[in-house]
């Protein structure tokens, strides 16, 4: 028979259950709190700067703010940007001036989603960040340099967080089926994990609230055997709970990104109605957009990076119902354009080349020459100014003396980039475009 205790233990979601307490129990970002690591060394030498912690959901990011606060000693203020107001930062600055009169200790303010927090509240943050009256931690899932103002950015760090990986996946899964007292009730065998990892897809607390539900409504003492049958058909049970932020919303988007690719704006209007449906992030949908527009269109259609871009800050501005209508345009324009990856390829070919081939040296004569020394070294020396010559072009030599006649960038085959390699083909013998 239970006792009051594991009445009370049961109630408690396994991701808190299983939330680390210490830098070594934390799982994952071993670049940001790893042996070594500059935000490690931070920490234990006591010298932390406010700093803001950018990762998608589930990868620790709260974890990490109150094992920092607790291994410091450091009074710990938490805000979340839904529910708090200019008052509440007002109050806790106020809390933080009084503390400091008798603790030298600088207390922490977690701020959660500060990406919602608004201009406003935002300055309010500003002098007590700017004159040390307390470190701010924020956590966001969005771009800090979209949504955070530029002068509390500019008095942060910014922290990447990223999703975690098998390795930590497997690791935090291991951990909680031996030390969870709950999970511990019963023999849980895991003879496939694939299915696992894919629904929770690199967050944390998602695989650990899909292990619960595994293992929920099981007689104490009864041996589970997990396998991706098992956990495909038992989330299926509950695709409430992984609707929008599980498997499907994944699935979802994949398709709607593959609709706009291959043309069809029916099938690209139709998966972003069912986004909009179930509750999706308006400005997830217009980002994934953005991207899209110069991966998948680029320069058969530069004005696409431009619309999505308008977009983007449309649906910012704008906010839902009436964002549907500005999505739904760009995602029309988008699929019925013309389409390259030209850019996208071009790209990853000299970023392959830079880790083949490392720091190149810049040749003499496009390097800049400021002072006396420098000319007479060479630097500069035999340059020809563009401008000076007839189409303002003169053929010159720019890449590394090792990649000569190196090409990346290929033209698609699009009438806007026909044109393109038309005058590329008149001003670059050495090319065979």
């Amino acid at each position: 028979m239970n006792t009051t205790g594991d009445k009370l233990l049961n109630r408690i979601p396994l991701p808190e259950r299983m939330r680390p307490k210490t830098l070594e129990d934390y799982v994952g970002q071993d670049h940001l709190v790893g042996q070594g690591s500059v935000l490690r060394k931070m920490i234990e030498s006591d010298t932390l700067p406010s700093f803001i912690l950018w990762g998608p959901p589930g990868v620790g990011k709260t974890t990490l703010a109150k094992i920092i606060a607790n291994k410091l000693e450091r009074p710990f203020y938490i805000l979340s940007a839904i529910s708090a107001g200019v008052k509440d930062v007002r109050e806790i600055i106020e809390k933080s001036r009084s503390n400091s009169l008798f603790n030298r200790a600088k207390p922490i303010l977690f701020i959660d989603e500060i990406h919602r927090f608004s201009k406003s509240q935002q300055d309010a943050l500003l002098g007590a960040v700017e004159d040390g009256t307390l470190i701010l931690i924020g956590a966001t899932t969005e771009n800090p340099s979209f949504e955070v103002i530029t002068p509390l950015l500019s008095r942060c760090q910014v922290c990447v967080l990223k999703s975690l990986d098998v390795e930590a996946l497997d690791l935090l899964l291991v951990r909680a089926i031996k030390t969870d007292p709950v999970l511990r009730k019963n023999e849980i065998e895991i003879s496939e994990k694939e299915a696992l990892f894919r629904f929770s897809g690199g967050d944390a607390r998602k695989l650990l609230n899909i292990l619960e539900i595994l293992v929920s409504g099981q007689k104490e003492g009864e041996k589970i055997v997990i396998d991706n049958k098992y956990v495909t058909e038992k989330l299926q049970e509950n695709i409430a709970i992984y609707d929008k932020n599980g498997e499907q919303h994944y699935d979802i988007i994949s398709a709607f990104i593959k609709s706009i690719r291959g043309s069809d704006p029916n099938a690209a209007v139709y998966w972003m109605a069912r986004m909009i449906a179930g509750g999706e992030d308006p400005l997830f949908i217009a980002r994934r957009m953005v991207i899209l527009a110069s991966e998948d269109i680029g320069l058969a259609n530069p004005n696409a990076l431009l619309l999505a871009s308008a977009c983007f800050d449309a649906v910012h501005k704008i906010g839902m119902p009436e964002s549907r209508i500005i999505l739904s345009e760009v995602a029309v324009f988008l699929a019925t354009s013309l389409k390259s990856n030209s850019s996208y390829l071009a790209i990853d070919a000299a970023l392959e080349e830079v880790e083949k081939s490392g720091d190149l040296p810049v040749p003499l004569h496009l390097r800049n020459a400021p002072t006396k020394l420098m000319q007479e070294l060479g630097y500069a020396k035999d340059y020809k100014y563009a401008h000076s010559y007839s189409n303002n072009f003169v053929d010159q030599e720019f890449l590394p003396k090792e990649l000569n006649d190196k090409k990346f960038y290929e033209p698609g085959d699009n009438s806007k980039e026909n044109e393109i390699k038309k005058r590329l083909e008149s001003l670059w013998k050495k090319y065979d475009y």
